[in-house]
């Protein structure tokens, strides 16, 4: 499994970074762990999954973490999470 991780403000790509996994993990294991994993990178603390952030993953494999869903103040607009690929 491939995520795409982008952190955007406005139209612009501040920073980005994918993450694979060829575990034999579950795959919501391995979307957690990736989380993690660019949350460590980007020095952000984790994202919390509001029902709107569920439902649009569930739905395209996608979703946009905004400063809603983050306890510390963020310089960017949103945190975009993206399965380029699955198993």
């Amino acid at each position: 499994m491939r995520i795409w991780f982008k952190m955007m403000k406005g139209t612009h790509l501040i920073k980005d970074m994918t993450v694979t996994d060829e575990s034999d993990d579950t795959r919501t294991h391995k979307i957690f762990k990736a989380l993690d994993e660019a949350c460590y990178a980007f020095d952000l603390g984790k994202p919390i999954w509001l029902d709107a952030n569920v439902e649009e993953f569930k739905r395209h494999a996608k979703t946009r973490f905004t400063q809603d869903c983050f306890i510390e103040h963020v310089d960017f607009d949103f945190l975009e999470m993206h399965v380029i690929e699955e198993d």
